[in-house]
């Protein structure tokens, strides 16, 4: 599989990522939307069973991602220690867990000398911490950018890079420092993926006085940032707010309809243990997880801005788009989208397909139009007819 990507992307003129990890963005579950540091051995455990259940797992996700919390101290000899009550077999057997549901394990550490929620962090520990990863069986490692004052980013990301590499393990590194120094710039060759933004919240349109976004402020600073990414090296505008309660079913399938079109890591934040059928319809959605996993690997743009009406396009391997129809505004609105806009003749005829009904709409030439409720998207994918 891994040779037939490479062929893709050599022909797409993108290079493919020269560790082989990641050419698609990384999908799976982290536990800091929901839980922060309410995390233990038994919900990741129950999670990792979930993933399978809900069909998460046959739908493409695999990293189970510990977030801030798991560790308290190092030891005499500089090792990180998990905290024992809440992870009392240890790291390495709850590993073993994972896998042995056909799943990966991630963890969470910080560039600085202490991570968000100030337990230790990774800062001159970066050699012994890769290892102990590497020996417990991580397989992805989200590092991020609290209390790191004086440090230099790339020197810092750099730093624990080399030591991954140097581990013997292949192991994703997540950077996490917010999109505070444009690391779109710097990180391809560093990390696989790294934070465009500040954190999300779970809500449409609002914002924190610490940096926290809504979904769709998120999806505006996307906007501009589509050259940067590509296999093995993606935008991350953060993790998955669907289900956790502060969207509406119309704003959830935006906000997952846009991760999927922004070629967006899609790391599930809910409690996956007894989620909704329209929570769980919604993050299995084969065919818009299909766009988001194309390996041509092109994240998705703007192409057209009516106001509160938008059309985004997305390149596919096929030579298909998917094309996001989206309305902002507060009342159904009409929004359609001319084929000059996705860069196809006018006279094109194509085959629409609709991805969330999962029905084609029918062959149209020129344009094609849909009534869009509010917050909400049509989301199509246009193929080409010969």
């Amino acid at each position: 599989m891994h040779a037939l990507l490479a062929v893709v992307l050599l022909v797409a003129g993108m290079p493919a990522a020269a560790d082989g990890l990641a050419l698609t963005p990384p999908m799976g579950w982290n536990s800091w939307n929901k839980f922060g540091c309410d995390v233990s051995e038994k919900l990741i455990k129950d999670t990792a069973d979930a993933l399978v259940a809900t069909g998460m797992k046959d739908a493409g996700y695999q990293y189970l991602v510990i977030d801030d919390c798991w560790q308290v101290r190092r030891d005499a000899e500089g090792r990180i220690v998990p905290d024992p009550d809440r992870f009392p077999s240890g790291m390495k057997a709850l590993a073993d867990y994972v896998h042995g549901q056909g799943l990966k394990f991630g963890l969470y550490s910080d560039a600085g000398t202490g991570t968000c929620q100030k337990r230790p962090g990774s800062k001159d520990h970066e050699d012994v911490d890769a290892r102990t990863y590497a020996a417990w069986g991580v397989d992805y490692l989200k590092y991020d950018w609290c209390n790191a004052e004086g440090q230099d980013t790339r020197d810092s990301y750099a730093r624990m890079s080399r030591a991954l590499r140097a581990s013997g393990r292949p192991i994703v590194f997540s950077i996490c420092e917010w999109g505070s120094t444009k690391p779109w710039l710097w990180a391809p060759g560093v990390g696989h993926l790294w934070r465009s933004t500040g954190d999300i919240q779970d809500c449409w349109d609002c914002g924190k006085d610490w940096g926290g976004l809504g979904v769709v402020k998120i999806i505006d600073l996307q906007a501009d940032l589509h050259p940067f990414a590509g296999p093995g090296h993606w935008n991350d505008p953060d993790m998955l707010e669907v289900g956790n309660g502060g969207l509406s079913a119309a704003e959830s399938r935006s906000h997952f309809s846009f991760w999927a079109l922004l070629a967006a890591p899609l790391m599930a934040g809910n409690d996956l243990r007894g989620m909704s059928a329209e929570t769980r319809e919604i993050l299995t959605n084969r065919e818009v997880i299909a766009v988001d996993q194309d390996p041509l690997g092109m994240q998705g743009r703007k192409v057209r801005d009516d106001g509160d009406r938008e059309v985004w396009m997305k390149p596919l391997a096929d030579g298909a788009k998917a094309v996001i129809l989206f309305n902002r505004g507060a009342a159904p609105a009409s929004v359609g989208v001319a084929w000059e806009d996705v860069s196809l003749a006018p006279r094109t005829k194509v085959l629409v397909r609709d991805l969330w009904r999962k029905a084609d709409a029918g062959s149209f030439t020129g344009r094609y139009e849909a009534t869009v409720g509010p917050h909400d998207v049509v989301m199509v994918r246009i193929t080409p007819q010969p």
